[in-house]
């Protein structure tokens, strides 16, 4: 199936069907930014859409995959897709996750999104070194990569904001104006 305009439509026999398509919402941020921490904030300002953690598929992912490894472009993938799934039912998706939109460009579930829009959510380096330093000891800490990916998330991609003056709260109100703005 082929996406034109609100339809999917076969490319062998013509038929189709409906297919709505809507615009995509991509929270990102380095690790530490806190995209966990605002979800639930974010759920309950966003009511009239579906919002979601990204990481709440790697453990599934990791399970599929041969030797353990994450698939990473499948993965993103199925949350495109699930995206879509969500437009069946009237509702953007917001996607909290570190994405960037070079690894969406080539995927085959992009699509079916009328659009995806990125904000960045981002604190200042040491505030950044200090969370993921207080981490529990199996969790990943390579802090200079997240420091970096930091850096080049905060110099190319906006809205940027700021997790470690406003509250949780606050930083999910902002964000629900950012999304409806684009609704």
């Amino acid at each position: 199936m082929a996406p034109e305009g609100d339809e999917a439509v076969c490319p062998v026999c013509g038929e189709r069907r409906p297919a709505r398509r809507l615009p995509a919402f991509v929270v990102t941020g380095a690790s530490a930014a806190g995209k966990t921490t605002v979800l639930p904030h974010l759920v309950a300002e966003l009511p009239e859409c579906v919002v979601f953690d990204v990481d709440w598929l790697i453990g599934p992912f990791r399970r599929a995959c041969s030797f353990g490894e994450v698939d990473w472009p499948a993965f993103r993938d199925a949350w495109l897709a699930v995206a879509h799934g969500a437009a069946q039912g009237g509702r953007s998706a917001v996607l909290l996750g570190p994405f960037v939109p070079a690894q969406l460009a080539d995927l085959p579930a992009l699509r079916w999104q009328s659009a995806v829009h990125f904000a960045v959510l981002d604190c200042a380096d040491e505030v950044r070194r200090a969370r993921l330093e207080a981490r529990p000891a199996w969790r990943e800490r390579d802090v200079d990569s997240h420091l970096a990916f930091a850096a080049h998330l905060r110099s190319t991609l906006s809205p940027v904001l700021r997790t470690d003056g406003p509250t949780p709260e606050a930083t999910a109100r902002s964000l629900a104006a950012w999304v409806r703005g684009l609704l």
